[in-house]
């Protein structure tokens, strides 16, 4: 039988938290049937208050005061607060803590089991009053017992007693691999991601690797690097929706948010939406859109100050994920972030990047490119360009961007720590220009 399950929203302001609205779930077992969400007028009337998602939850002042909101496109689940929602890994993780079997649990039981240390700045909780579940997020020194409790989880096993840390620090994050948030030695949060046995490559050193690979090609990408502990290699990602800010001082006037942790300085949250949310779509859609469905939300949703900039960087990662054949490009591995030194949504800094191996003549990714699709060629891209209002000759000039640096790619792998051996194993997805665009596309290029 359905029953209807209310829980709160808050959202994470400045320095603080503040309930922003009551969600509401009909729920039939583990089934999601349908969400409606209230904003509280309190909220509303702030002036720092940011919307939940832009699609289903705007804010638009008088127009959502008192009003019962429902999700776009008759979703059962508004994308904002889907994206708060642990993932694959992270409900791995509550299922491992609460000992039930795999998705057995409701979805508002995920919600509320996430934790208050979540991606973006959004928290779920059972009632107003509830305080944060946030827990201590411990240092680096924890890692060797997050990974041993990391591999439990993942191979079906008890996690023991001296190993339940990972359950405050991995229950929030989405993906399917392993995964926790420590702080380093500075207190920077950062998401670390851990190797499995069932690897057939290094892949913390291999994704470490291309990540800095799109770096040097002109994309944004987060500080990364790899750690060791003993034999095993940990990918170390900081985390790009939290950043640092005098207390007390909003970044009004300023151009650049704060790194670095000091004293006199505190930790703040953006908020986080991912590319599905603002394509307006269900999971199982993802696959028929395209990276021209991702252009138009920038359009809409993006500040108008970014909106240039952030077409071409769209267009530059499509182009990259072509050459490198990064095909778990979905909508949930693109996302944007609240930036509040525009009081605007813009995209987040790439993540989720990984070439996969392949002996395919025709290669495709996950998102459309172009006209033809989504086969995975450098002509398919140039003649989608006008999606993201860019016109040939700009084109060209992006796609040979990236290519410079892409064709070095064992080159740099090498200098990032990548060994040999894993460099010949990942060499399948990488293909000449030659392979991948036409005499008259490599004129275009240059």
């Amino acid at each position: 039988m359905a029953k209807d399950r209310e829980v709160v929203a808050f959202a994470y302001l400045d320095e603080g938290w503040a309930p922003c609205g009551l969600l509401t779930m009909t729920e039939e077992g583990s089934t999601l049937l349908a969400s409606r969400f209230s904003y509280g007028t309190r909220y509303l009337d702030r002036l720092n208050a940011v919307e939940v998602d832009p699609v289903s939850l705007g804010l638009h002042g008088d127009s959502v005061k008192g009003k019962v909101l429902l999700p776009v496109n008759e979703l059962t689940s508004f994308g904002g607060i889907r994206d708060a929602a642990p993932d694959s890994w992270g409900r791995r993780v509550i299922e491992a803590k609460l000992k039930v079997p795999a998705n057995s649990l409701r979805e508002s039981d995920y919600l509320l089991h996430a934790g208050s240390n979540r991606v973006g700045a959004l928290d779920v909780r059972l009632t107003r009053d509830s305080e944060p579940a946030e827990g201590s997020t411990g240092g680096v020194h924890e890692l060797e017992h997050l990974l041993d409790a990391a591999e439990r989880i993942d191979e079906g096993l008890p996690v023991p007693a001296h190993l339940e840390q990972i359950f405050i620090q991995g229950t929030a994050l989405g993906g399917a691999r392993p995964k926790a948030t420590v702080r380093d030695e500075s207190g920077r949060l950062m998401l670390a991601k851990f190797a499995t046995r069932k690897d057939s490559f290094d892949i913390p050193a291999v994704e470490t690797a291309t990540l800095r690979l799109a770096g040097a090609a002109g994309l944004r990408v987060p500080a990364v690097q790899t750690q060791m502990l003993g034999d095993r290699r940990i990918m170390m990602i900081r985390r790009f929706d939290r950043y640092w800010l005098d207390k007390g001082v909003m970044p009004d006037g300023e151009t650049d948010l704060t790194l670095a942790p000091k004293a006199g300085r505190s930790e703040r949250r953006m908020a986080f939406v991912s590319g599905l949310t603002l394509v307006g779509c269900d999971e199982s859609e993802s696959n028929a859109k395209a990276y021209s469905d991702l252009a138009a939300a920038v359009r809409k949703y993006c500040h108008p100050t970014v909106i240039r900039q952030d077409s071409e960087e769209l267009f530059k990662r499509m182009v990259f994920n072509v050459m490198v054949n990064n095909d778990d490009d979905h909508l949930r591995n693109h996302g944007f972030i609240w930036d509040p030194t525009l009081s605007g949504w813009r995209l987040s800094p790439l993540y989720d990047v990984l070439p996969r191996p392949s002996l395919a003549t025709d290669r495709y990714l996950h998102l459309g490119v172009g006209p033809d699709g989504r086969i995975s060629t450098v002509d398919n891209a140039l003649a989608g360009a006008g999606q993201f209002s860019i016109n040939p000759a700009r084109a060209g000039q992006l796609v040979a961007e990236v290519w410079a640096v892409v064709r070095e790619w064992k080159v740099a792998f090498d200098e990032f720590g990548v060994s040999s051996q894993d460099i010949e194993k990942v060499a399948p997805a990488f293909r000449h220009i030659d392979d991948i665009s036409s005499v008259e596309a490599r004129k275009l290029i240059g």
